[in-house]
């Protein structure tokens, strides 16, 4: 990969982290306390609601991370050792848990008639999504394992 194509990347991850920063520090915590002023019977979601919130934000973050940390071990030339399989498992614990969080929401937002179709179809949309990559993950892991021992492999007979 292109040094420049790097540069960009993560120049584009800062600015992600730095927005996803802003939110878990302004955004989530006026929208949570907007829906308790506006729905009062369930006013005592609002602190788990900035903690899941919140959560799911750390999780966003942590992927962003261990791609910046995989990026650099392409520039690197090192993308084939063990410390790549570190940020891929981080990673793939992160989408998990994250697609978890949006199952508990959607449960809550059940559970107490909070829900809409809107926000259901949302939910469910998210828990797709987060399925579908932790799906990806796992194989893109078992091609790295793959490529890293063809790697090696062949270092071995050069």
């Amino acid at each position: 990969m292109q040094r420049n194509t790097i540069l960009v990347l993560k120049i584009l991850i800062f600015l992600l982290l730095a927005l996803l920063l802003f939110c878990q520090i302004a955004v989530v915590p006026a929208v949570a306390a907007q829906s308790a002023v506006r729905y009062g019977d369930v006013a005592y979601l609002q602190i788990p609601g900035i903690i899941v919130g919140v959560a799911f934000l750390v999780c966003v973050q942590v992927v962003l991370i261990c791609v910046w940390r995989l990026l650099s071990l392409v520039r690197e030339e090192g993308i084939f050792s063990e410390r790549a399989f570190v940020d891929v498992d981080v990673s793939l614990g992160a989408v998990g848990f994250a697609t978890l969080l949006v199952l508990v929401a959607l449960v809550t937002f059940l559970l107490t008639g909070m829900s809409t179709a809107s926000i259901n179809l949302l939910c469910l949309l998210g828990i797709v999504v987060g399925l579908g990559l932790t799906l990806l993950i796992v194989v893109m892991r078992s091609l790295l394992r793959k490529a890293s021992q063809l790697e090696h492999d062949l270092s071995e007979v050069v």
